[in-house]
């Protein structure tokens, strides 16, 4: 897959692929234009639809993995064309929407649309050097594709409130303690360390891997009597697959099991 403002590697190994996004305006310190947004929607249906690939990292550079919207493009927009257009959930919604499993690998700036995207994403791994912010308020606006809902149940309302009102950054250590990312590594261990997360996944069962997926985040859009009967439910269709046979054979006889996603 070839992109203008994208970088898209895959590794492939016999225990399950890897596909890597790299966000590529480095000019733009990787700010969210129309074309890239559109252009990583374009490369995760394409994803999707790979059988080789378990699961994504998205991420950009040792400055910034993403600095924003392009505001450029949206300084001159009004109601009805945001309205009619609805960019953000056309496409910017595309990662969470993406059923397998998805990592962003964050280094630098994580900030507006930048910070909106990363929490899209199934978990998140900063480096040290990582920056997390909201900071619409100081542009007139607030955060549109996410960032008062995603932020809030992640982090609690104290501290989203905080963050959209004064516009604030968040370093690493305090995402991290928050519950924002799940590991912080040193900037030159972020991609191996990702990339070791990204390989275990996808030598899973990617069947049984994205109805995990579906189950944890089916919590934060029901009850807890709901979510456990949901859980419940999907925990009892596993036994139906071939793969749940050859997890738990290959467990009680003491080897590595061989998933073939059925």
């Amino acid at each position: 897959m070839a992109y203008n403002t994208l970088e898209v590697t895959k590794d492939i190994t016999k225990d399950g692929g890897v596909c890597t996004i790299k966000l590529n305006r480095p000019n733009a310190l990787n700010a969210l234009c129309a074309e890239l947004t559109t252009e990583l929607a374009d490369a995760l249906g394409k994803l999707e639809a790979d059988d080789k690939i378990g699961c994504v990292i998205l991420t950009g550079s040792d400055k910034a993995f993403a600095a924003g919207a392009d505001i450029t493009e949206l300084k001159d927009g009004t109601f009805l064309g945001m309205y009619d257009h609805d960019v953000f959930g056309l496409y910017w919604e595309a990662v969470a929407r993406f059923r397998k499993p998805i990592i962003a690998a964050v280094a630098g700036y994580a900030l507006g649309g930048g910070c909106e995207i990363a929490m899209m994403c199934d978990f998140i791994i900063a480096a040290d050097n990582a920056k997390f912010g909201q900071p619409e308020i100081n542009l007139g606006v607030m955060p549109g594709a996410g960032g008062t809902q995603r932020l809030t149940k992640a982090v609690g309302k104290s501290k989203a409130m905080d963050m959209c009102l004064t516009g604030r950054m968040m370093k690493a250590d305090e995402a991290h303690a928050c519950g924002l990312v799940s590991r912080v590594v040193p900037l030159d261990e972020l991609m191996e360390t990702t990339m070791e997360a990204a390989k275990k996944i996808a030598g899973q069962s990617g069947p049984i891997a994205m109805m995990t997926k579906e189950a944890v985040n089916t919590s934060f859009e029901t009850t807890l009597s709901q979510g456990i009967h949901f859980e419940r439910r999907l925990f009892q269709a596993m036994f139906s697959t071939e793969d749940q046979k050859e997890g738990m054979a290959a467990f009680a006889e003491k080897r590595k099991p061989h998933f073939k996603n059925k």
